[in-house]
């Protein structure tokens, strides 16, 4: 079996570290990078020092570097319909990486958290993964790879599970079988839509969240936050069509918790920056990577209201990012709501 993980950021590169970490006589690994003067720097220090400092390359990992448009041809010529690629981009990076791959016939999975920015007049509102796989790649057995993780603790070794999601089983087997291993636990999930909303979602509202820490507003209002955002969560994905059980795990509820109060987690820095008075291009420059969050949710909101799914959080956060409300008038409008039963 054959690895590919195309996009050497922190994720990506992670991910293939931990692969090849577990890698025998039966297995190959590969990290693409499409920038050859990153390729050739990893390959020479056996680090990827501009993402992920510190961290050695295992012997048996193989870093290449691999432009986006000859990333169809190199798949077709080196891999065969039971190798396994591994789309490491942001979200932006995704629809012409799947479109490259629409003739690989083994499967194929993403890493990235979010919703694609809308496309143009055709496509007014922005696209989970597996939605825009359906409309570029249809035939592609794919899915996607996501959970409560940093690329930083994976890459150390430290415990981790994840959940592989795909409506078909050989795609979420390849998974197990790359991935799974003594640090790295991974649950298989058929509920693609259900992880999708999860993973894009919790980026919002983490925001949120970290605009309540940096306010110093306590931790009965973090806790109250993270609770009535998974209900908002819940609730897009039920008119998605997702499952409910779904947002009760580690797509849901788990990789909600970690990016909400983690330190490691972009988009919380974020809410706390614009807490202290930054921009929000300021807040973004800060962070030197991206923060998905930031571009998913109005996106998040567009859907909503389509939907007919209320997401007062969530709409608070547009309405920060957008610089029509300060922080303090968004912790205004979410407390000065009127009174509701409890429920999604």
């Amino acid at each position: 079996m054959k690895i590919v993980v195309l996009g050497a950021g922190a994720w990506g590169t992670a991910l293939a570290v931990s692969a090849a970490r577990l890698a025998g006589a039966d297995r190959e690994v590969s990290l693409w990078a499409r920038d050859a003067a990153q390729a050739q720097d990893m390959q020479a220090v056996r680090e990827n020092r501009r993402y992920l400092p510190g961290v050695a390359f295992p012997h048996g990992l193989i870093v290449d570097a691999v432009p986006l448009k000859a990333v169809s041809d190199a798949v077709m010529q080196r891999l065969g319909q039971d190798d396994l690629v591994i789309i490491g981009t942001p979200m932006a990076g995704l629809r012409a990486v799947l479109t490259g791959l629409r003739e690989h016939t083994g499967p194929v999975a993403w890493l990235c958290k979010g919703f694609e920015s809308p496309q143009g007049p055709d496509q007014p509102v922005g696209l989970l993964g597996h939605e825009i796989q359906a409309r570029v790649a249809p035939l592609l057995k794919a899915g996607v790879l996501s959970g409560p993780s940093f690329a930083q603790e994976v890459a150390l070794g430290q415990p981790t599970a994840l959940v592989a999601a795909s409506e078909h089983a050989g795609v979420r087997e390849a998974l197990v079988t790359a991935f799974h291993g003594p640090a790295l636990r991974v649950y298989g999930n058929e509920d693609l839509v259900g992880v999708e909303v999860g993973g894009a979602v919790k980026n919002v509202l983490a925001i949120a969240t970290g605009l309540c820490d940096g306010l110093k507003l306590g931790l009965n209002a973090r806790a109250a936050l993270v609770t009535r955002g998974l209900a908002e969560m819940t609730r897009l994905g039920l008119a998605l069509g997702a499952r409910a059980d779904t947002f009760m795990g580690l797509s849901g509820l788990g990789d909600l918790v970690l990016t909400a109060t983690g330190d490691l987690s972009r988009n919380r820095r974020v809410g706390q920056l614009l807490a202290q008075g930054l921009s929000l291009r300021q807040a973004v420059d800060s962070l030197g990577h991206v923060a998905e969050g930031v571009y998913s949710a109005q996106t998040v909101v567009q859907r909503a209201r389509l939907l007919g799914v209320d997401m007062p959080i969530s709409e608070a956060v547009v309405d920060l990012l957008d610089a029509r409300l300060q922080p303090a008038q968004a912790l205004a409008v979410l407390m000065g709501r009127d009174p509701k039963q409890e429920a999604l």
